[in-house]
């Protein structure tokens, strides 16, 4: 096929996912159609440094003994001038060389420093088009405090939740323990601006609060302390639509936590035990179409962009939204391919999609800045 389409896949970066990012962009090197796109391959060292990387999925395999990881190579993405080129440059060893225009940026970064609206900013600066959603809706889906903060003024139902930052932990300690027993136990502990369940610890009696506020701190200095609910743990898919077209959301997969205490980093990503994944999940027509309806209301409440994955908890009372996430994993086992899959969608389609709407809502306005 002639006229491929050059996406440059981003991944890595300085977050503590560092290596889920790799996996992420391990399974779209893996998956994404070479007749159809040049892929070139940037990786974000942890130290923040942008460099050429291998275009090898096996590279970034996730291996629990030796999770993939984005190293120093020496090279140096150098990224267009101005908003009138689109032009990348690496330097090497022997200087620099173009590697030619690019059409589309796919971030594939999770938490701080490139889910955050942080590398959004950067390709807006540059007019690069990318895929996801823009630097307020990246903002907002990563700090747990205002996501709910937005969701309540929606009329999004939330669970209750108190914020208590480094300093009022540091000056006044009894805060967040007054808040634990108002809000009831268990609860749940987590960074404001943190994912995939990194610093998140579940408190079922006092003693174990301090524990929970360091491991917390470790990723942040805004933490969140949320009521603990009873219910299933479901989470759906949301793909925006080209312009003109509606948001979409995909059947629900549910988490069946069986022997652990949640969902945590182990069982999401390294195979531990105690967890099981299922898609589509036993809903009846009813509770799918409000769970549906719900997540698009979400994804807009939030100026959403491109795709993300709402997590929600279907309790006695109903549904109640947990998190959104706008750049949600995309490992071969991760829930918002999944969702998609059993929605009738195939990986490497997915993929197209993603890349299709990017460039429907962003191409033209791109196109649009050159020719004035």
């Amino acid at each position: 096929m002639t006229n491929k389409l050059t996406v440059a896949l981003l991944f890595g970066g300085r977050s503590s996912e560092h290596s889920i990012s790799c996996a992420t962009a391990g399974g779209v090197l893996a998956a994404i159609d070479r007749d159809r796109y040049n892929v070139i391959p940037i990786g974000i060292t942890r130290d923040g440094a942008f460099v050429l990387e291998a275009d090898d999925p096996a590279r970034f395999a996730l291996d629990a003994d030796a999770l993939p990881e984005v190293f120093d190579n020496g090279t140096r993405i150098r990224w267009p001038e101005s908003s009138l080129s689109r032009q990348l440059t690496v330097s090497d060893g022997d200087g620099y060389r173009s590697l030619g225009n690019v059409d589309l940026v796919f971030p594939i970064l999770h938490g701080p420093f490139g889910e955050d609206g942080t590398v959004q900013g950067l390709l807006e600066l540059v007019g690069l088009p990318y895929v996801g959603s823009g630097v307020l809706a990246s903002a907002l889906g990563m700090d747990k405090h205002f996501t709910k903060t937005v969701f309540q003024q929606a009329a999004l139902p939330v669970a209750p939740w108190r914020t208590i930052t480094a300093g009022d932990w540091a000056e006044a300690p009894g805060m967040a323990f007054a808040a634990a027993e108002e809000l009831g136990l268990p609860v749940f502990v987590k960074p404001a601006r943190a994912g995939s369940s990194v610093g998140v610890s579940r408190v079922s009696n006092l003693d174990q609060l301090a524990e929970a506020m360091r491991v917390a701190l470790l990723e942040d200095s805004k933490i969140l302390i949320e009521a603990g609910l009873r219910g299933r743990e479901l989470e759906i898919a949301v793909l925006q639509g080209r312009p003109g077209e509606p948001t979409r959301a995909s059947v629900a997969g549910e988490v069946r936590v069986t022997g652990r205490d949640f969902y945590d980093f182990a069982a999401k990503y390294l195979g531990a035990s105690g967890i099981d994944l299922v898609c589509p999940a036993d809903l009846t027509p009813v509770e799918l179409a409000e769970m549906q309806t719900l997540a698009i209301r979400a994804f807009d409440a939030i100026d959403g962009a491109g795709l993300a994955r709402v997590d929600f908890f279907l309790t006695g009372d109903g549904w109640v939204i947990n998190e959104i996430n706008t750049m949600p994993g995309f490992t071969p086992i991760s829930m918002f391919p999944s969702c998609w899959l059993a929605s009738g969608f195939t990986y490497p389609k997915l993929i197209d999609e993603l890349i299709e709407v990017a460039l429907a809502h962003r191409a033209a306005p791109a196109a649009l800045r050159l020719a004035v």
